[in-house]
């Protein structure tokens, strides 16, 4: 599928760019002292966990459904999206911890216009991730690129923050390197537990969302006067949903036009409600 194969290209862009800033801001970090720089190394350590993580998901989602897994393996997004936001925030407590200490003992890193140029390489080569993954998201609703693009989104943020650390350095100013190494973790822990929430939502068969279902039931009320519509119920299969309707219809018609108007409606509701997979429909003669 074009969207599989989509995400499949985001997710190595990821792991590739991400391992490319890890190096050079590991690097640089260590040998300047720079805590706010080693906290970003760390982020971009779980960016690639997060890509790995994400192209993993994606292949397994996108396996059809067979025998022990009827409805496909959907889920296996939301799954891997746990694993992502998980690991960012334990990631990050690792740094608050190591911040917190470095700004008790006013530790000094060394000021450098390497870290400057570093910070800057990683807000380029980020913002263009963001963009192209953002654009992505639109196309399909993916939770794992969501993840993603939002993931290169804070780092955006994040290495801006360590940007002006660094330049508050030239003036002296070393603590609040230190600072700005909690005030990202503290970021990433906010931004890994919302992916979280969302997936733990999904896995949990949260139903599907207001708009969609208020679309469902505009095409149904707008599709013929002679049908009323009665219960909807709605099971997650990752992103998108299987929708399970009752409609009634006169007792005397003939099960030829039932089905017929079953077939419709079902094309209808696949056709214009992009969150839905499929669409089982029961048919009740009216009282």
């Amino acid at each position: 599928m074009k969207e599989k194969r989509q995400i499949k290209k985001a997710s190595l862009l990821g792991i590739f760019g991400n391992i490319f800033l890890l190096i050079i801001k590991a690097v640089v970090g260590f040998i300047f002292h720079s805590q706010a720089m080693i906290a970003d190394a760390t982020n971009s350590a779980g960016d690639i966990f997060a890509s790995i993580m994400a192209f993993i998901g994606n292949k397994i989602a996108g396996e059809p459904a067979d025998d022990d897994h009827n409805v496909g393996h959907g889920k296996a997004e939301y799954i891997f999206s746990l694993f992502i936001g998980t690991a960012m925030v334990l990631a990050s407590l690792i740094v608050i911890i190591t911040s917190i200490k470095n700004l008790l003992t006013s530790s000094k890193f060394e000021y450098s216009y390497i870290l400057i140029a570093i910070c800057i390489i990683t807000i380029i080569t980020k913002l263009s991730l963001y963009i192209y993954t953002k654009v992505i998201y639109k196309k399909n609703k993916s939770i794992l690129i969501k993840s993603l693009y939002q993931d290169h989104r804070n780092d955006c943020m994040i290495t801006t923050g360590t940007l002006i650390s660094i330049i508050f350095a030239f003036f002296n100013i070393y603590w609040l390197d230190s600072v700005v190494g909690i005030l990202i973790s503290c970021w990433i822990i906010y931004s890994g537990i919302k992916i979280i929430t969302e997936s733990y939502e999904v896995l949990m068969d949260q139903s599907i969302d207001q708009e969609s279902r208020e679309k469902i039931e505009y095409i149904i009320h707008n599709y013929s006067k002679d049908i009323d519509m009665g219960s909807m119920s709605s099971i997650p299969i990752g992103y998108k949903y299987i929708i399970v309707l009752t409609i009634y219809v006169d007792g005397n018609m003939t099960t030829r036009k039932a089905h017929d108007i079953t077939k419709e409606l079902q094309t209808k509701i696949k056709k214009q409600v992009k969150r839905v997979d499929r669409v089982i429909i029961h048919v009740n003669p009216k009282d």
